[in-house]
């Protein structure tokens, strides 16, 4: 299989080169060898490389900079989406795409489904439809993953910052009234290699951990995990206004994927554990528990 990886500098790209290889051979370009801005570009690369597979990891992320930015979110989270997906379908070749939670109006308390009624608040989940849409209508095979609150060991994320400010603050004032569940970039890595491999049938799919928590409840954990004695005040998202409206609801029903792959998605305490002691350890600020020489701390007398 020859495996076309696009944004591999990013979260949930940097696990994708990784979890990818064993199932084929991965062509991931870098900037300054792709222009992902070009639609010329992006079209010679396509007929250079001929592709049997396209994973596009590579998105404008940036929600409140998207409001300023209009045209370029537009292309990067549409228009690239679009010209990927038509030469998908003209080339007999698979497009594996990353959606969000921000396309959803955020109302309500019941976990939205694939067919929900779509409703973005912000510019940067209007460009996220777009891009979904545009997939959906080219004839391309394709899947779409669509996740929620990406986070990892690398790259600009909730939890670094979180664990940055816990270096100075002894309280924090953090958001409790908007629920979804936190997305490891590994997790959707994993999730994506065996949808590939599986061969998932066509279609749109939610991918998160089971559970559900506000962004306040996130760091509460974050800080318990890493032994921090920072407190996390809950407000709501009145007191901490942005640029870009936020779903107040970000709760996805899971039901499709599981039974599709005939698998239980791993909840989202556990996947925090996971992700925050790969990022200790890396930085040599480990509590025991995450070093996997140091002793049970549970048989220690």
């Amino acid at each position: 299989m020859k495996i076309l990886l696009l944004g591999k500098t990013g979260q949930v790209g940097f696990e994708l080169q990784r979890t990818l290889s064993p199932l084929g051979s991965i062509t991931a370009p870098g900037r300054e060898e792709l222009d992902l801005t070009s639609e010329q570009a992006v079209a010679s690369y396509l007929t250079q490389t001929q592709p049997s597979l396209i994973v596009n990891a590579a998105a404008w992320t940036a929600v409140d900079a998207a409001e300023d930015h209009q045209t370029e979110a537009e292309y990067l989270n549409a228009g690239l989406p679009k010209q990927l997906a038509e030469y998908a379908a003209a080339n007999n070749a698979r497009l594996v795409h990353y959606s969000s939670d921000y396309v959803y109006p955020g109302n309500g308390e019941t976990p939205w489904q694939e067919s929900s009624p779509t409703g973005p608040l912000s510019h940067y989940g209007k460009t996220k439809l777009q891009g979904d849409q545009a997939i959906e209508q080219s004839g391309a095979d394709y899947l779409i993953f669509r996740t929620s609150w990406v986070y990892s060991a690398r790259g600009k994320n909730f939890m670094k910052t979180m664990l940055r400010l816990a270096e100075s603050k002894t309280e924090l004032n953090i958001v409790a009234d908007q629920i979804g569940a936190p997305t490891p970039a590994r997790l959707i890595a994993q999730v994506t290699a065996l949808a590939i491999h599986s061969k998932l049938e066509t279609g749109l799919y939610h991918l998160a951990p089971t559970g559900e928590t506000s962004w306040q409840g996130f760091a509460k954990e974050i800080f318990r995990l890493a032994e921090k004695n920072t407190k996390a005040n809950p407000i709501p998202t009145s007191d901490y206004p942005t640029l870009a409206k936020r779903p107040l609801n970000s709760r996805m029903d899971l039901t499709k994927l599981e039974n599709a792959l005939n698998l239980q998605l791993p909840d989202w305490q556990g996947q925090l554990a996971l992700t925050l002691g790969e990022y200790l350890l890396v930085t040599g600020s480990a509590p025991a528990w995450t070093d996997p020489s140091a002793p049970d701390l549970k048989e220690t007398k």
